[in-house]
């Protein structure tokens, strides 16, 4: 049986779960409480605290569906470029995989073990199930914020990447991950 050829875009899946992460994290980075413990749990920070916490859990949530979506969807054929250009994609994209694991991984156990719940939109909390351990979690907070940082130059780097496939290579890269729609001239 002979193979069919690769697609020249991303399904609509797979363009769906990037732009719905790629929404997720900015919204996620703007609505960080940020500040010191005391602020971030101040009750005044409750609604931005639930909104960033919730939606830190969508990006967990949607980083195992996209690994899992690629696994079986078929991909777009890398186009013809320098060897280091492909490597420097690949390692882009594995440390955007990476961060948007690691980043939830942080809160959540940075909360948890400072003693305080994940409080989720409409005031879901999940007790810490850890034994508190203050200056540890405050490390870990600390890192996220770091980490969250990191996502955003590196998403910013992946938009400019992106940008120069299509105005300086014009190979496509960019319209594989557009809908349809937005590429109508």
């Amino acid at each position: 049986m002979a193979s069919s050829p690769e697609p020249e875009r991303y399904g609509a899946l797979a363009q769906a779960l990037h732009w719905l992460t790629a929404v997720l994290v900015l919204v996620a980075f703007i609505y960080g409480p940020g500040g010191s413990e005391q602020a971030i749990y101040l009750p005044s920070r409750d609604a931005d605290r639930q909104l960033h916490e919730s939606l830190g859990l969508c990006v967990f949530i949607l980083a195992f569906v996209r690994l899992a979506w690629r696994a079986v969807a078929k991909r777009p054929d890398p186009p013809k470029m320098p060897a280091w250009l492909g490597v420097a994609a690949k390692a882009g994209h594995g440390a955007l995989y990476v961060l948007m694991f690691a980043l939830p991984i942080t809160a959540v156990s940075g909360a948890w073990l400072e003693g305080h719940p994940l409080t989720l939109l409409g005031g879901l909390q999940v007790a810490p199930p850890v034994e508190k351990s203050h200056a540890f979690g405050a490390w870990l907070a600390n890192l996220h914020t770091w980490l969250g940082d990191a996502i955003m130059w590196l998403a910013g780097l992946h938009a400019l990447a992106a940008l120069y496939h299509h105005f300086v290579l014009k190979d496509g890269v960019l319209r594989s991950m557009l809908p349809r729609r937005l590429m109508k001239s």
